[in-house]
């Protein structure tokens, strides 16, 4: 895939950059009476066919006009905004709204065909900068010392603080991970949460910061100042600094696969970096990003090294599960820890992959506004579809991959704090939480010349039951590790830490849950019961407990259970190796797993209409319970008399209006309700034994 950027200046050239090959080509010469100042590439839409808006690009001009021209230079259309000069143009991330601002003070919003939506705000100042929430509902723009972020429904609250000591110059906000950028005359950069809460504020530099530019990722930022270039973490601290001999960078633009950035420089130069040196580890190896088609992997156990070609750029790249999966501008490679001479090689569709996730058996890449799901002979699995969110906006805090489920989080639905909707299963019900993984770049410069303007990752068992996850947590003081540490990469009982000033830290915990989950993985229940036993911990029995649960391994889950002191539990796993069926078994398995709607639904789908009825009058859902008696025709009898019995042992009086209304009509007799149920229970037992002979997974284990 080609990618460009367009560069403009005083000459009143509009110039083209081929990013692949280095060409430039004058795309159009302006009037002599239009200076230009800033530019913005109309953005591409995902899944969208017709390209041809894509292929247009605002451009603004000191005469407080602005310009809407096609790649080809043609201007489609020209409109007078502002008094005094248009200092930015920004397009929203739809592509169905421009901002402009100017040195009138004024904030205006207009259509994509250049048509006046209304005034956002009117200033009185100058106003150097603007910047799109990342859900296109909101602004940001700087307006002397002071930052505001203002939304575009009518009546919302506008949240203003001051950023700086001095007038700020340049603002961004990553729709990714929903961070805002600042840089002011105070010669300071700093990192702010979208409520204003500041982040990181860095070490005054020498002159004015004069750009400050987001990855498209939201994993790094750039800097620039005079003779300056910085790239920064998306935390604040620094990676790399260049000396170029540039003058000021006035404005940073990133490529759209985040592995290169252009700069717009006061002595008429265009400058280019590259990012490389990117690490990734994974147990005994160390890749690293030599060159932008060169990696270089260490055995650290042994010394060996081993060096990696590609016939493209690295765009992306994952280590992991004894795989290192790499995205070039075009191919996939995947390679084996055991064997790096023959990786698999196989096209992407559209060379724009922004994220790699690996779980064991599986690897997800999202590639220009999609999801495919590959296992590591290069075999495509799946291709999930998401209806109603940015897929560009996916990171490995949002999206989650395991053995057998796809979690990802909407972003739009803060509800829930756990990985929520919408969830594929790819073999199986487990829903996991993820961490992150991390790199280590800098920047490579290259030569310039031109006018511009423009966790390795472990997988967590979800656990549902509040009493086991209490007892399997393991905390430590985060004295040592800063003030907002982050984790890089769990594998094994090794974690790595980095902390806010971006130094690593690594630390150990037991080796036992990791042994332990080998063996459940290998199905050595014996082992891992062994295990256990030996340890003598109850954390270690409470992860036992809920792994053999999810396995349907009751006969190792009762004892560890029993280990922990959960005779209930116990108690029930006894009871449900009694239950007449292999239907009422799984269901209550489920139930054990705290899968109420899934155990409900497996009783149904059996026909086991009296099981499930019972199900929730066991839980006290007498509502749901009455709902599925009278929906079936049967057992109203049965929900109203254990409902009545219920009320009787605390004394209270019926006040619900169904029970009563149905109360009225229907006569409660114990013998019959009694006689009814046992003769479900005997058509249960009839249909077992008369059936098809199947092994259950509780009398497997004996």
């Amino acid at each position: 895939m080609q990618q460009c950027i367009a560069t403009i200046a005083d000459d009143h050239q509009i110039l083209k950059w081929n990013l692949l090959n280095s060409e430039t080509t004058l795309v159009v010469k302006l009037q002599d009476d239009t200076y230009p100042i800033n530019l913005h590439w109309f953005p591409k839409n995902n899944g969208n066919k017709k390209q041809s808006q894509s292929e247009m690009f605002v451009l603004t001009s000191s005469d407080g006009k602005f310009h809407l021209i096609s790649k080809f230079g043609r201007v489609e259309k020209t409109v007078e905004a502002h008094s005094g000069a248009v200092i930015a143009g920004r397009w929203n991330y739809e592509g169905t709204a421009l901002l402009t601002v100017g040195e009138d003070g004024y904030i205006k919003m207009w259509s994509k065909s250049g048509m006046l939506r209304s005034t956002v705000a009117q200033t009185g100042s100058p106003v150097y900068s603007v910047a799109w929430g990342p859900d296109s509902e909101k602004i940001l723009y700087p307006l002397g010392k002071q930052l505001i972020i203002k939304p575009l429904q009518p009546n919302s609250k506008v949240i203003q603080w001051k950023a700086h000591d001095g007038v700020i110059l340049n603002v961004d906000w990553n729709s990714v991970n929903d961070r805002i950028l600042s840089a002011g005359e105070d010669c300071k950069y700093k990192v702010w949460d979208s409520y204003g809460l500041p982040l990181y504020s860095s070490a005054p530099h020498e002159y004015p910061i004069t750009a400050v530019s987001w990855a498209p990722d939201g994993e790094l930022f750039a800097v620039g100042s005079f003779h300056t270039l910085r790239l920064c973490d998306k935390t604040g601290w620094s990676y790399s600094l260049e000396k170029p001999n540039t003058g000021s960078i006035f404005n940073i633009a990133w490529s759209v696969d985040g592995t290169q950035m252009a700069g717009a420089c006061g002595n008429g130069q265009v400058i280019f970096a590259h990012v490389v040196e990117q690490h990734w580890e994974w147990k005994n190896f160390e890749v690293t990003l030599v060159k932008r088609r060169a990696m270089q992997v260490r055995n650290v156990t042994n010394d060996a090294v081993d060096l990696l070609e590609f016939r493209d750029r690295v765009i992306k790249a994952s280590l992991n599960y004894g795989h290192l999966v790499v995205s070039t501008s075009l191919q996939c490679y995947v390679f084996s820890t055991k064997n790096w001479n023959t990786p698999l090689i196989f096209d992407l569709r559209e060379g724009t992959v922004t994220l790699i996730l690996q779980s064991e058996r599986h690897f997800l890449l999202v590639d220009g506004g999609s999801l495919f799901l590959y296992s590591y002979e290069g075999r495509l699995i799946s291709t999930p579809k998401v209806s109603g969110m940015r897929i560009d906006n996916l990171n490995s805090q949002t999206v989650s991959l395991s053995n057998d489920t796809i979690a990802i989080k909407d972003k739009g639905d803060e509800k829930y704090p756990s990985c929520n909707t919408p969830v594929w299963n790819v073999a199986g019900p487990l829903s996991v939480c993820h961490l992150c993984g991390s790199a280590a770049p800098r920047l490579q410069l290259e030569g310039y010349s031109g006018v511009m303007c423009r966790c390795p990752t472990e997988n967590l068992m979800y656990m549902r039951e509040s009493n086991l996850l209490s007892l399997i947590l393991y905390s430590r003081e985060n004295s040592e590790y800063s003030k907002t540490p982050q984790i890089v990469s769990f594998v094994g009982n090794r974690v790595t830490i980095r902390r806010s000033d971006g130094s690593l830290v690594h630390t150990n915990i037991s080796p036992y849950p990791a042994i332990l989950q080998d063996y459940v993985t290998s199905s050595k229940w014996d082992d891992a019961v062994r295990l256990c036993r030996f340890v003598k911990e109850e954390s270690l029995w409470s992860c036992l407990a809920a792994m053999a649960v999810a396995s349907k391994e009751m006969t190792t889950a009762e004892v560890a259970y029993a280990a922990i002191g959960e005779i209930d539990k116990v108690q029930y796993i006894n009871l449900i190796k009694d239950l007449p069926s292999k239907e009422s078994r799984l269901a209550h398995i489920q139930l054990v797993s705290g899968n109420f709607q899934e155990a409900e639904a497996s009783l149904l789908q059996a026909g086991l209409v009296y099981q499930a009825i019972q199900l929730n009058i066991d839980s006290y859902n007498w509502e749901r319970a009455l709902d599925l008696a009278v929906k079936h025709k049967t057992h109203v009898d049965t929900v109203l008399a254990y409902r009545q019995k219920y009320l009787d042992n605390f004394r209270k009086k019926e006040t619900n209006k169904r029970f009563l209304q149905y109360a009225e009509g229907i006569e409660v007799d114990w013998e019959k309700i009694k006689a009814k149920i046992e003769m479900e229970l005997s058509k249960e037992r009839e249909r077992t034994v008369s059936g098809p002979t199947v092994r259950s997974s509780i009398s497997s284990q004996a």
